[in-house]
């Protein structure tokens, strides 16, 4: 029996340049970006991508009624089945423009969403997901009716679904919210309980964070002999993996791959992930990878440190840069680029690809996990409960003895756990 091909969507990316927008980005490269965005869902053909300067985005319409005309043009020519809009979209305005150009629309936060779901591998990352989209629909549910309203047709005898149906869809939407942050609280609980298992076995973590198309997976697959899904692909990863890497000294660490940052995540997605950064908050050492061959490297890497301080690192933590893609300079930058990280420590301009730097980098990630943990033991009076307790959730303690002037402990931890247990 012949197998069907799966339905190829032709879309059109749209990027609204709002220029009364003081932040907005360089249009061409945000345009080429939402194009990437597109192209990491399998289903979608890109048929074109055009950028629509705007001086004011119009309530109804996002576009003033010319535009709209002009672009509907443009979509029917090319049978565009789906337009991405790179940017937000209010549901009225996506009500108004599907029915004006007889297309199905996405926003920027709903092809994130779609990306997202296609992705997510793991428990936590579907329920992430999920929880995400529902949050998502919930702002969406008048749209949601109009369409139902609009394919149901009926007898006529019931008019409008109205108020009270929104309001049953919100509680159904709400109900299960609460369902999956159930689900999730256990999943995260589980997660807990494997961190705790490794903080036992004295690895220390080393977290990969960077830019989404960084080069993050490759980099991790190299080091690691993993076999991680690494393409040239905005969010190829979406669900951190962690496999031990012997560094040059013979010690072992764990090294942890996350998913990507990019600019603009929606607030939804923010909050959905932020479980799945939790392996950095844990890391003994950070490694921001950046695509130094991208032309917006700087602007990335601004992002990802803002994500960083907005999930509360510690600082610390010591952070290593590596300045990847080195393969994808010409010669004259690759040369400039080499001698400006000579002159930097704790910057490295590394090839995940040929493997250029990475032996220095090792070299560096020995040197910032400090010297090995020591044994040492430590007193603590019964009132010290706190401190105890902290102690027990990084998993430093060896042995306890308690006695009538309070506990007695046998510690194995490192320069910087003792600084930050006298810093509490």
């Amino acid at each position: 029996m012949k197998e069907h091909a799966p339905h190829v969507t032709r879309a059109w990316v749209l990027h609204p340049d709002i220029k009364i927008d003081r932040d907005r980005r360089d249009a061409e490269m945000a345009l080429a970006e939402a194009v990437s965005l597109a192209r990491a869902l399998p289903e979608l053909e890109v048929a074109g991508a055009t950028v629509v300067p705007l001086s004011n985005p119009q309530p109804g319409m996002l576009f003033g009624s010319g535009k709209v005309e002009e672009l509907k043009a443009l979509l029917k020519a090319n049978d565009v089945e789906l337009v991405l809009i790179d940017g937000p979209v209010t549901p009225v305005q996506q009500r108004n423009l599907e029915k004006a150009w007889k297309v199905k629309l996405l926003d920027r936060t709903g092809l994130i969403l779609e990306i997202f779901s296609d992705r997510a591998a793991t428990r936590e990352g579907v329920l992430q997901v999920e929880m995400a989209a529902l949050s998502y629909q919930r702002t969406r549910l008048v749209r949601a009716w109009t369409h139902l309203e609009r394919q149901r047709g009926g007898l006529g005898f019931v008019g409008g679904p109205g108020e009270t149906q929104i309001e049953a869809d919100r509680r159904a939407i709400d109900e299960q919210l609460v369902r999956l942050r159930r689900q999730l609280e256990k999943v995260v609980k589980t997660r807990e309980l494997h961190r705790k298992a490794r903080a036992k076995v004295p690895f220390p973590i080393v977290a990969l964070v960077g830019y989404t198309n960084a080069g993050k997976s490759t980099l991790f697959n190299r080091l690691t002999g993993a076999e991680v899904m690494a393409k040239d692909m905005l969010f190829a990863t979406l669900d951190p993996t962690m496999r031990s890497v012997r560094l040059p000294t013979g010690a072992d660490v764990i090294l942890s791959d996350t998913v990507g940052f990019i600019s603009d995540l929606p607030t939804e997605l923010v909050a959905a992930f932020r479980a799945t950064l939790e392996e950095v908050l844990a890391a003994d050492v950070i490694v921001h990878v950046r695509d130094i061959s991208h032309p917006e490297t700087v602007e990335q890497a601004r992002d990802v440190e803002a994500i960083l301080d907005s999930l509360g690192v510690d600082e610390l933590t010591p952070k290593i840069e590596l300045w990847n893609k080195m393969d994808q300079l010409g010669p004259e930058e690759a040369e400039a680029t080499r001698a400006r990280t000579g002159r930097e420590e704790q910057i490295f301009a590394v090839s995940a690809l040929t493997g250029e730097g990475l032996d220095d980098f090792l070299a560096e990630v020995t040197r910032a996990l400090g010297e090995e943990k020591r044994i040492e033991t430590l007193h603590l009076g019964y009132e010290k409960g706190r401190e105890r307790a902290w102690l027990f959730e990084k998993g430093l303690i060896e042995e306890e003895r308690q006695e009538e002037d309070g506990y007695h402990l046998t510690l194995r931890w490192s320069a910087k756990d003792k600084a930050r247990f006298e810093s509490l």
